[in-house]
């Protein structure tokens, strides 16, 4: 092939077509590709979070849906200052800015009180073992009730003047009171002791006869 038939085929209106036309396809499909990708994820729609705290819960599920976005309620909790059924938390916070369908997670206040069960520490713990760990189950403290016994020593535990047991269940918030040992003991008991006198002969008063054996196996009778 002559050098001025390649440089011809190179000039050509029919490659110098293809070549722009390949270009071109690439400009549209680049341009595609950058606004699908924003239509897809919705580029530049952005919803402020509402503030749901202290709202009724479904309240606040119609105002998350008609805000375009979506709602779980993925836990529940207890505060007895707040209406039961009202949000106490939500992830993400009020005033966040996020895409439209983005989930809203709420934390909703139980109508009942959570209960905790009383751990052995009845005669098993000091005074003040036991009211920390109490204290760390949401239980609250009145001051002990003193008896006596070892001091500091837990000896019962009472709520509303009832006796508790280990294994009782209570709401938590519920005031406990500890027994506690003053360090003083009652006076002790007096001892009985089972003690026999020997048998008496009524009339003489002597001990009752008896046999004993001497040295050589002689029988000799004392009286």
């Amino acid at each position: 092939m002559k050098s001025k038939e390649f440089f011809g085929k190179f000039l050509s209106r029919y490659l110098w077509g293809n070549l722009i036309a390949m270009g071109i396809v690439v400009v549209l499909l680049c341009i595609g590709v950058k606004y699908g990708l924003d239509v897809y994820t919705k580029h530049g729609e952005a919803v402020v979070v509402p503030q749901l705290n202290g709202m009724d819960s479904e309240k606040a599920k119609e105002l998350l849906v008609r805000n375009g976005l979506k709602v779980i309620v993925s836990d529940s909790g207890y505060n007895k200052r707040m209406p039961a059924g009202c949000v106490l938390m939500q992830t993400p916070n009020a005033g966040m800015r996020v895409k439209m369908g983005r989930t809203i997670f709420l934390t909703i206040n139980s109508p009942n009180s959570p209960t905790a069960t009383i751990p052995d520490l009845i005669d098993n713990s000091s005074a003040r073992e036991a009211e920390a760990k109490l204290k760390a189950m949401g239980f609250k403290m009145l001051s002990p009730r003193m008896v006596e016994g070892e001091k500091d020593w837990v000896y019962g535990i009472t709520a509303n003047g009832s006796i508790l047991r280990c294994g009782d269940k209570l709401p938590v918030g519920t005031a406990l009171t500890l027994m506690v040992g003053n360090g003083s003991y009652s006076d002790a008991e007096d001892v009985d002791i089972d003690y026999s006198e020997p048998d008496m002969d009524d009339s003489t008063g002597d001990v009752d006869d008896f046999q004993a054996v001497d040295g050589n196996g002689m029988e000799v009778i004392v009286e």
